[in-house]
């Protein structure tokens, strides 16, 4: 057993301090960047953010959605369409938009082969390989595996929280690191483990990490507002992941309830949580507890209406206020600052 005193800190703990600018106006910052992947030789061009391969948000429907936006937003799908869903899908434009969420179990990968026989190779480009827990050696011997079967696709997978992990997982072959472990709105991870790091600092040294051997890496949950994408990109992130953000909109092709006062709400869950497991696979296992919970969040239109543009306007706003006239200067013009709680647990009460 073994402590470490130094902080780790979360998007609550900071803010970005504020620094001269140049700039005269949020419309001439650039958000979108270029990206070229280290392993499968493909970039990337638009604004790296992305909505989870969670019920509700990882949708056909949001990829859709973001696709007729314009703007390079990406989509992981959720694992669970059928077969012809998923070919019906990659054969339209908005597959650009979209990620094929791929587990590691034996069902997971015979699903993608009988996708991919009924569809040209090129349809499904990019792939994330999404487990809870990314530091087990099958994993990494998975994602090698599928690094050697799939050497022109893109590959996302996670998720871990620390720079070595993220090490492992970029030379096992992976483009993109998914860094976070518990962060979520509905995950319950840490208080039903007691394992997890603080979302900022995992992104700050995972991004490191990945940076060194030119690798990639996604910040995946913990952002609740705006500002919190805007920290997590101050960090080093290439990518954010939005969960609850996202949840709520009609692209979540959920069921839409409405109380007696007129209000509608839709049903967003973790993966893990009972909801989660009894939907896809009869229930919770005599082995394992539920590490996620289940919510009702207030139903907030189409995704493009206003959610997005307060996401990218706030992100914008960021940019302006540091002088940054592209989003990848951001992380070169970023100071946090500690704030609240955290300035007492480092330095002692006053």
């Amino acid at each position: 057993m073994r402590i470490e005193s130094d902080p780790k800190l979360d998007f609550k703990d900071v803010l970005i301090r504020p620094k001269r600018s140049t700039l005269g106006s949020r419309s001439e910052v650039d958000i979108k960047r270029h990206f070229d992947f280290k392993w499968s030789g493909q970039s990337f061009d638009g604004v790296p953010i992305m909505a989870a391969n969670m019920d509700g948000v990882g949708t056909l429907s949001m990829a859709r959605a973001f696709h007729k936006q314009g703007d390079g937003l990406g989509v992981c799908l959720t694992k669970h369409y059928s077969v012809d869903q998923l070919v019906d899908f990659f054969t339209s434009d908005a597959a650009d938009s979209a990620w094929y969420s791929v587990g590691i179990a034996e069902r997971d990968m015979e699903k993608l082969e009988a996708v991919l026989k009924k569809l040209p190779s090129e349809n499904i480009n990019k792939l994330c390989i999404d487990v809870a827990n990314g530091y087990s050696e099958r994993f990494g011997d998975f994602l090698k595996t599928m690094r050697e079967k799939y050497p022109n696709k893109t590959i996302m997978a996670g998720n871990v929280v620390t720079g070595e992990m993220t090490e492992e997982l970029i030379l096992c072959g992976a483009d993109i690191v998914k860094v976070g472990i518990g962060p979520g709105s509905v995950c319950t991870t840490r208080k039903m483990t007691g394992v997890g790091y603080p979302q900022l600092s995992a992104t700050i040294e995972c991004a490191d990490a990945a940076h060194g051997l030119g690798g990639l890496v996604c910040a995946d949950g913990g952002c609740t507002v705006p500002g919190d994408i805007a920290k997590a990109f101050g960090a080093g992130a290439d990518f954010v992941m939005l969960g609850g953000m996202l949840a709520g909109h009609d692209q979540c092709e959920g069921e839409i309830v409405a109380t007696e006062t007129g209000q509608k709400f839709c049903t967003f869950y973790g993966m893990s949580s009972d909801t989660a497991m009894e939907r896809h696979s009869g229930g919770v296992a005599e082995y394992r507890a539920s590490e996620g919970k289940t919510v009702r969040v207030r139903h907030r239109g189409d995704v493009n209406d206003r959610t997005m543009q307060d996401i990218l306007g706030g992100l914008r706003s960021t940019c302006t206020y540091v002088g940054a006239t592209q989003l990848k200067e951001l992380s070169k013009r970023t100071t946090f600052i500690m704030v609240g709680q955290q300035i007492n647990n480092v330095f002692g009460e006053s």
